[in-house]
């Protein structure tokens, strides 16, 4: 779809400046927001991301959620068109290059379904939907966990990738909140 790779441009583009402004700061505001969801015994794992080029940085939030009680983990490509994987890891644990040499869990490190997903974004609106890189990664690892339980998706970027609209198609799949370094709201 020509106009969401025009709009990756463009919003590749605004990350980088909000990142350049925000990216010192942004990470502990970020964990010092109240988390939208409470752990509960029988839904308690989250996953983040490691960031990647300019994304910011979910570590110091997914230690404050372990600290709450949370099992956390890290998204793993498995294969291009395919939907992600998740190992059970801890901010600080070692970690192993994965594809785009990207940090993920050791391949020792267990494997586990998040009930919460951190998704990374190029631009976000406040409808729900987000701009990623084109591979599909999250929205097919969305629908592919919504098929079978109650998933919770949490988009997390700079306030500054905030768009009015994003382009979207029937394979997007809506995000419950956002949370940025400046706030949380649930997404509608």
């Amino acid at each position: 779809m020509e106009v969401k790779s025009e709009a990756r441009i463009a919003a590749s583009n605004q990350r980088k400046a909000a990142h350049g402004s925000a990216s010192n700061t942004a990470p502990e505001a970020l964990a010092s927001h109240v988390f939208p969801v409470a752990p509960r015994p029988e839904t308690s794992v989250v996953s983040a991301f490691y960031p990647y080029q300019t994304e910011i940085d979910t570590r110091p939030l997914l230690g404050r959620l372990a600290a709450d009680g949370w099992v956390t983990c890290l998204p793993v490509v498995v294969a291009l068109r395919q939907p992600l994987t998740f190992r059970r890891w801890y901010p600080g644990e070692p970690t192993e290059p994965g594809k785009w040499s990207i940090p993920v869990p050791l391949s020792t490190s267990e494997p586990v379904e998040p009930d919460v997903l951190l998704v990374p974004m190029l631009a976000f609106d406040r409808h729900g939907f987000r701009l990623g890189y084109g591979g599909g990664f999250y929205d097919m690892t969305l629908e592919k966990l919504r098929a079978t339980k109650k998933v919770i998706a949490i988009g997390v970027a700079f306030a500054g990738q905030e768009v009015a609209c994003i382009p979207r198609d029937e394979m997007d799949q809506r995000l419950d909140f956002v949370m940025t370094e400046r706030e949380v709201f649930r997404c509608g």
